[in-house]
């Protein structure tokens, strides 16, 4: 049965004739068998006559998270990008989060990706412009980062460098996304980008990401 407490307003070393603090206005509920307070998205546990804050247990006060595939990626691509970049039709080859067995020491986890050809993506000569590939290079990198974090994450490109190779003429392009670095707050990346018709590199980039969460 639930049992209804009294607080004493000296105990809370509050003054009854001050202005009363915003929490009071939120709804309180009281539980005698836990001793706890919650304000909110804060909780209070009682301690003899003390109430003690303590964060909530993420654990269990946010739902988990999806686990992370090559399903989820997919639908990352298609729901998070800017819609002129769902314009490109990239598409996801495969993610690499979990070192295969054997595998070299200086394994990295990756993605790799695919942007299909399209004579909207040439400039004069129909050869594949810079813009693009760029634009392709940063998408492979979001989508490595994700694997190499088993889940979603906000981020934001701070740095990416690109070294063009060669011309791309009438081929798809494959990009090789791999994590050199994860930190708390920053990643560091290096693409691949490959001609799918004869697999010979088309371009080199290096990236740097700042992590917003």
């Amino acid at each position: 049965m639930a049992t209804k407490l009294k607080i004493n307003a000296n105990r809370l070393n509050m003054d009854t004739h001050s202005p009363r603090p915003d929490h009071t206005a939120e709804s309180q509920a009281f539980s005698s068998r836990a001793g706890s307070v919650h304000l909110g998205r804060r909780h209070l546990r009682m301690r003899g006559n003390r109430l003690q804050a303590r964060e909530p247990n993420l654990t269990h006060d946010q739902p988990p998270a999806r686990e992370f595939d090559i399903e989820e990626a997919r639908r990352v691509l298609g729901e998070v990008f800017a819609p002129w970049v769902q314009d490109l039709k990239l598409s996801i080859e495969g993610i690499d989060f979990t070192p295969p067995p054997n595998a070299a020491a200086d394994w990295q986890p990756g993605a790799i990706l695919r942007m299909p050809f399209s004579e909207r993506l040439c400039r004069n000569g129909g050869i594949v412009c810079g813009q693009a590939l760029m634009a392709f290079a940063d998408t492979a990198m979001v989508i490595a980062n994700l694997a190499a974090n088993r889940g979603y994450r906000p981020m934001t490109t701070v740095d990416q460098t690109t070294h063009f190779m060669r011309a791309v003429t009438a081929s798809d392009v494959l990009a090789d996304a791999r994590v050199v670095r994860m930190g708390r707050t920053m990643s560091f990346g290096r693409v691949t980008l490959s001609s799918a018709s004869d697999n010979k590199p088309v371009a080199m980039v290096s990236s740097a990401f700042a992590m917003l969460t």
